[in-house]
């Protein structure tokens, strides 16, 4: 009668335990891949929400469908014009076949860093130092189009791969830096060559009208005198032009004759 008691609750114990084991929950982003006696069960993959699983019979294994976001460490690049640069990235990808996740790479994470470790060396090396400056986005759309290449067959999809850094030697970052200081001087000079150029041309301009209208010299000798005059001087000394004084030459000259 003693044992009675014992065996229910030993037997209620075990219940417990394989119904834990038959039963998981899924979230949103997760998906199981159900291996039964070791071999992959055809069809769609489980999730998400309550999973029945058979006990000692199933393994499952989850994977997430989120959106993976790994930073490519810094990579030692020759460029096509043998110059030594080190060089990140970052990659973005998800699993879009979780099955081929599992089932065709043993950790797709970690082939998937060793790709676009070896992408990004063998694409940077083949361009030249002007284009890695110039031309990144061409530059992240190959090193995506190559790498989403490789990781298709393990149904992995890559969305997109940005070059982050890329660190110069000295040298080369003080010949850029000559370099750049001796284009914004001769635009500099460029710039002061075209003004000048610009008012000579506005000077021979203003020339010509004078001297087709004499009467503008007037106006602006005159106009410069109340320039003068505006300012506090106490004694202002200004030459006369001949012209101002021809009609009262000339008037003198008629008096006479009268």
């Amino acid at each position: 009668m003693q044992n009675v008691p014992v065996f229910t609750l030993v037997l209620i114990l075990f219940a417990v335990i394989i119904l834990a084991n038959a039963i998981r929950v899924l979230r949103e982003y997760e998906r199981g891949v159900i291996f039964r006696l070791g071999r992959l069960i055809s069809g769609d993959v489980k999730g998400p929400g309550l999973i029945f699983l058979i006990p000692i019979l199933d393994k499952m294994v989850k994977v997430s469908l989120r959106t993976v976001v790994m930073d490519v460490p810094p990579q030692d690049v020759i460029t096509q014009d043998n110059v030594s640069i080190k060089v990140n990235a970052v990659i973005y990808f998800r699993v879009l076949q979780p099955n081929k996740a599992i089932v065709e790479v043993e950790n797709y994470l970690m082939a998937t860093s060793q790709i676009a470790q070896t992408t990004l060396r063998s694409v940077l090396g083949q361009s030249e130092l002007d284009d890695l400056l110039s031309q990144r986005e061409k530059i992240n759309l190959r090193l995506q189009q190559i790498i989403d290449g490789h990781t298709e067959p393990w149904g992995i999809k890559v969305s997109n791969v940005e070059v982050k850094q890329i660190d110069l030697p000295q040298e080369m970052q003080r010949a850029m830096a000559k370099q750049a200081e001796a284009e914004r001087e001769r635009r500099s000079k460029v710039i002061a060559a075209e003004g000048e150029y610009q008012a000579s041309q506005r000077l021979a301009d203003a020339a010509k009208v004078l001297a087709e209208q004499p009467s503008a010299i007037t106006l602006r000798y005159l106009q410069t005198l109340r320039e003068i005059a505006t300012e506090n001087n106490s004694t202002t000394i200004f030459p006369v032009p001949i012209d101002l004084l021809k009609p009262f030459l000339n008037f003198e000259q008629h008096k006479k004759l009268d």
